[in-house]
C-alpha cells in the first residue's frame, strides 16, 4: 500500500515537471532542484527551511552547533531569499577552519526518486526540518535508509492537519524521530499525526532572533529618506492584499503628503505590478535599487532590495505588517517592535499567534479590521510618533521572557548527531 501511494505521488510530480520548469519562481536553481547541479560530497547534518524566515532559523542553529565543531553541513532552502541568507552565512563561516563547513543548495523537488538520490548523495547523520517543512518524498527516503529526522520549531495549522489526515497510516509510517513544537496546540496537532511519544514543546526560536544580526543596515535604508520627513513602512505585502494596500497608500499620500512610504512586496516578482498600480494612481515612485540620494516627500519607495526591511523599520514612525488584510495568517510582527515601532496589522494573524495575545492586549501591536482602520492608525503614528526607545524596551522585556528555544533545539540535534556517530563506530 505504501509503495503504491508513493508510485502515485511520483507520477504526480512527473506530470507536473514541465509546468514547474516554466514557473518563474522555480527557474532559478532548477538544475539543483532536479539534482543536475548538486553539491558534491556528503554531510553530517542537513537542515531544510522553506524561505527567508526559516533560513534565519537555520543560521541560528548552525551558529550555535558550529561552536562545538561540525565539519560538514548542507543547508537548503526553496527560495532565492532563503538561499541568499544561507550563502551569506556559509561565506562568513568559511574562515573557521575545519570547525564548520557549510554547503548550500536549492531544496530538491520532492519526487520520491529525486529525493532517494539526494539522500544517498548526502548520507546525513541527521536531518532537521524547520517549522512546517514536511515533505513525504524526503521522509520516505530517509526512513528507508535509517537516517534520524527532527522537526524543529515545528508548527502546524488545523487546516494542514486535516489535509495530512486524509491518509493517516502513511504519516505514521513516515513519523520523524523527534518533533519540537512551538506551542501546546501545535504539539497536539503533531501528536495526532505522528503519535504523542515523539512530540514535545519548545520556546519559539524566533524569539531568539533579536540576538541575530539582520542583513542591511540603518544607514543604507535611511540614505533614501530625507531627514525630518515622516516615513511609513508597508512590510511583507502579499499579492492577495494588494488592493487594500493600495488603498492605504492612497490615503497616506492624500492625508500626509510630506511622508515617504516604503513599500516592501513579500515577493519581488510583484514589483512590476506595483509600478503599474502606482502609475494608475498617479503616485510618484522610485525603485530602492536606483535610489542613492533622499527622495522627494510624497514618494513611494518600491523596495526591490532584499535584506533592508529591519533597517527601514528602524527609520519608520509608522508600520504595517502584511499578510494580514487577506486570510493569509500574517507575517512577523516582532521585527518592527525590535526596531522601536508599534505595527498595525489586519485581522488575519493566526500564523503568528505564537507571539502571544499579550502583545495586542498591551498595545504593542494594533489589530485593525480593514485597510481604512490600518490607514487611520498609520496616519496617527506619522503625525504623533511614539517614543521609540520606550517601545523597544517593552518589546525586549516581552521577548526575553520567551527566549531559549535555539539552545534547546541545538541540544537535541547534538544528541541525535552523537547517537548516529556512535552507531558508525565499530
Amino acid at each position: 500500500m505504501e509503495r503504491a501511494a508513493f508510485r502515485l505521488y511520483g507520477l504526480g510530480w512527473r506530470l507536473a515537471m514541465p509546468f514547474l520548469a516554466r514557473n518563474p519562481r522555480l527557474q532559478e536553481g532548477f538544475e539543483q532542484r532536479i539534482l543536475k547541479d548538486w553539491p558534491s560530497g556528503g554531510a553530517d547534518l542537513w537542515i531544510q527551511g522553506a524561505s527567508a524566515g526559516e533560513s534565519y532559523l537555520a543560521v541560528q542553529l548552525l551558529s550555535r552547533i558550529g561552536a562545538d565543531g561540525l565539519p560538514r553541513t548542507l543547508a537548503t532552502a526553496n527560495t532565492r531569499q532563503g538561499m541568499e541568507i544561507l550563502e551569506g552565512f556559509a561565506g562568513a563561516s568559511s574562515g573557521d577552519g575545519d570547525r564548520l563547513s557549510v554547503s548550500t543548495a536549492y531544496f530538491p523537488f520532492d519526487h520520491p526518486a529525486v529525493m532517494d538520490r539526494a539522500v544517498r548523495a548526502v548520507n546525513p547523520k541527521a536531518v532537521v526540518l524547520l517549522e512546517s517543512e514536511i515533505w513525504p518524498g524526503l521522509l520516505y527516503a530517509l526512513k528507508r535508509r535509517g537516517h534520524a529526522v527532527l522537526i524543529v520549531n515545528g508548527r502546524m495549522t488545523e487546516r494542514s492537519l486535516k489535509r495530512y489526515r486524509i491518509w493517516p497510516a502513511i504519516w505514521r509510517s513516515l513519523a520523524p524521530d523527534r518533533v519540537l513544537a512551538i506551542s501546546q496546540s501545535d504539539a497536539n496537532r503533531f501528536s495526532r499525526l505522528f503519535g504523542a511519544d515523539r512530540v514535545s514543546v519548545m520556546d519559539n526560536m524566533k524569539f531568539d532572533r533579536v540576538a541575530v544580526p539582520v542583513a542591511g543596515g540603518a544607514s543604507s535604508a535611511a540614505s533614501a529618506i530625507p531627514e525630518a520627513v515622516p516615513f511609513a513602512v508597508l512590510g511583507s505585502v502579499r499579492r492577495e492584499e494588494e488592493g487594500p494596500a493600495a488603498e492605504i497608500v492612497g490615503r497616506l499620500v492624500r492625508d500626509c503628503p510630506r511622508a515617504v512610504i516604503g513599500l516592501f512586496p513579500r515577493h519581488m516578482e510583484r514589483i512590476p505590478d506595483w509600478q503599474a498600480v502606482l502609475d494608475r494612481m498617479g503616485v510618484p515612485w522610485r525603485l530602492r535599487s536606483a535610489t542613492r540620494d533622499p527622495v522627494r516627500p510624497g514618494t513611494v519607495l518600491l523596495w526591490d532590495v532584499f535584506g533592508e526591511l529591519f533597517a527601514a523599520y528602524e527609520r519608520a514612525s509608522a508600520a504595517f505588517v502584511g499578510g494580514s488584510l487577506a486570510p493569509l495568517g500574517g507575517q512577523n510582527v516582532l521585527e518592527p517592535l525590535m526596531a522601536g515601532v508599534r505595527p498595525a496589522i489586519g485581522p488575519s494573524w493566526e500564523n503568528f499567534a505564537w507571539v502571544g495575545r499579550e502583545v495586542v492586549d498591551n498595545g504593542l501591536v494594533r489589530v485593525r479590521p480593514d485597510a481604512a482602520g490600518v490607514a487611520a492608525t498609520l496616519l496617527k503614528d506619522l503625525t504623533h510618533p511614539a517614543d521609540r526607545e520606550a517601545i523597544r524596551y517593552r518589546a525586549m522585556a516581552y521577548v526575553r521572557r520567551r527566549q531559549g528555544g535555539a539552545d534547546r533545539a541545538c541540544a537535541v540535534i547534538r544528541d541525535y548527531l552523537n547517537r548516529q556517530k556512535r552507531k558508525t563506530i565499530p
